[in-house]
């Protein structure tokens, strides 16, 4: 079953409007403050990229609905915080906390920029391919996570069961399917997959129009 983010190919969202060139990055000034706050608490290291996505795509879908980009960020930040009893829901009721020594893990103003340049790799050493660039593959059917019921998976639903080509291989990459749930990083190997729009969509606007995406092999299925 796919949750509300879950949206290609969905009728009914109306249509999508590509933002003008040159937007500036925030739109507001909360949404600063917003992005800082989620990356300072991201950094105690309580939970990890994978986690934090999955925290976002299980706000209700009421609340995903309305919610604008970064009001998606922290609710899900704020049910986290409380998950992992960082912050009780007494504290966010009432809008402050009990003073406590700084966590140790605390990230400086300083130290932000060069973290933020330096990234966060997720190659790992892990088993050899089995698919190579050129071979046809198929996505699984259905999209969902294997290893936990409801879990978080990054196959979209409108690719499951789809056959395309392997365009590109990765190595081994964190496998997010479990990383988002505490069982470890086991890595996989990661493609790209190019599909023909129109069999993702019925049509294309062009000829020859494709949407890639990047699946581990878990995902694919010799076709």
């Amino acid at each position: 079953m796919t949750r509300v983010h879950d949206m290609g190919g969905r009728y009914g969202d109306g249509p999508v409007v590509p933002e003008p060139q040159g937007i500036v990055p925030f739109e507001a000034d909360w949404h600063r403050r917003a992005l800082a706050v989620v990356i300072a608490a991201g950094a105690l290291g309580a939970w990890n990229i994978d986690t934090s996505r999955h925290a976002r795509e299980s706000l209700s879908p009421k609340d995903y609905a309305r919610f604008s980009y970064y009001e998606k960020w922290i609710a899900a930040l704020a049910d986290l915080l409380v998950a992992k009893g960082l912050v009780s829901e007494a504290e966010l009721a009432a809008r402050t906390a009990t003073p406590e020594p700084p966590h140790p893990r605390r990230l400086a103003a300083a130290a932000v920029a060069p973290m933020l340049a330096k990234g966060s790799p997720y190659l790992r050493a892990g088993a050899a391919p089995a698919f190579a660039p050129g071979d046809r593959v198929r996505a699984r059917l259905p999209a969902r996570n294997a290893l936990v019921a409801g879990g978080h998976t990054r196959l979209p639903t409108y690719a499951a069961g789809q056959v395309g080509q392997v365009v590109l291989s990765h190595g081994s990459h964190v496998f997010p399917d479990a990383n988002a749930h505490g069982l470890g990083e086991q890595p996989q190997p990661l493609y790209t997959v190019a599909f023909d729009a129109r069999d993702l969509w019925g049509q294309a606007e062009a000829d020859g129009d494709e949407v890639t995406l990047d699946l581990w092999e878990s995902y694919l299925e010799r076709a």
